[in-house]
């Protein structure tokens, strides 16, 4: 029987239709046995639905909001080093 490890490495084969009758055998008897590797896929397949649902050309203001939270996110990360290094 194969190991919630081994249903991980060989998801995106299973949600992909990749893998041979015997592995998918595998996998789907592991699957009726393990709850928490049926939600992983569940959720993978969700995932895979809304990337497919996502445009293909960028969004000028995703593009600008993701700058922002970088620039953010920067900016706090030299705030925080700075005050580490001030002589106490």
């Amino acid at each position: 029987m194969l190991t919630c490890r081994d249903l991980v490495a060989r998801s995106s084969d299973l949600l992909d239709g990749e893998l041979g009758l015997r592995q998918r055998l595998a996998l789907r008897a592991h699957l009726a046995v393990c709850f928490r590797c049926r939600r992983f896929i569940r959720q993978l397949r969700v995932t895979q639905r809304v990337i497919r649902q996502l445009p293909d050309a960028p969004l000028p203001e995703l593009e600008r909001l993701v700058s922002a939270m970088l620039a953010q996110q920067k900016a706090a990360t030299g705030d925080s080093a700075r005050q580490h290094s001030k002589p106490r």
